[in-house]
């Protein structure tokens, strides 16, 4: 699961690389997952500034296999994060094709369900023209922008 400004890059060597080492003794990061570094570097920009815009709430994307029943997994994430009534979380799963954004009490008066279907078809079809991170970001972007606006 993700949040606001973390991003963590393992390498080769265990270390987490930095901005301020010189080309020539940085490493190919080894990652696991869909996502290259620069995929990462916007994803976490997003989240926060989603966090920063999205109307007091907060903000986590998951990526990976959810279990059936889809949604009942996505709302078992949801209910693990911090603060879950001022939550949203859009949970991926690329190999099932399966979306899911689940907001808590306080954050479906922001972003209602009809806002949040709306989300979903548009990200979507960033999905379908294999763009998963821009579909992510897209969305974060749009569900920050329908809590602010309430």
């Amino acid at each position: 699961m993700a949040s606001g400004n973390q991003v963590a890059v393992a390498t080769t060597d265990g270390i987490v690389e930095g901005v301020d080492r010189s080309p020539e003794l940085m490493r190919q990061p080894m990652l696991e997952g869909p996502f290259d570094v620069k995929e990462l570097l916007h994803l976490d920009e997003a989240l926060s500034v989603a966090e920063r815009d999205g109307g007091g709430l907060h903000y986590s994307v998951y990526v990976g296999p959810l279990h059936d029943p889809v949604r009942g997994a996505a709302e078992a994430l949801h209910d693990r994060l911090a603060d879950p009534e001022r939550s949203v979380l859009i949970a991926v799963s690329p190999e099932q094709r399966q979306l899911e954004i689940v907001t808590g009490r306080l954050a479906q008066e922001k972003i209602p369900d009809r806002s949040a279907a709306l989300v979903v078809f548009s990200m979507e079809a960033a999905f379908g023209a294999g763009q998963l991170a821009g579909g992510i970001i897209t969305g974060l972007r749009m569900l920050a922008e329908t809590a602010q606006g309430r």
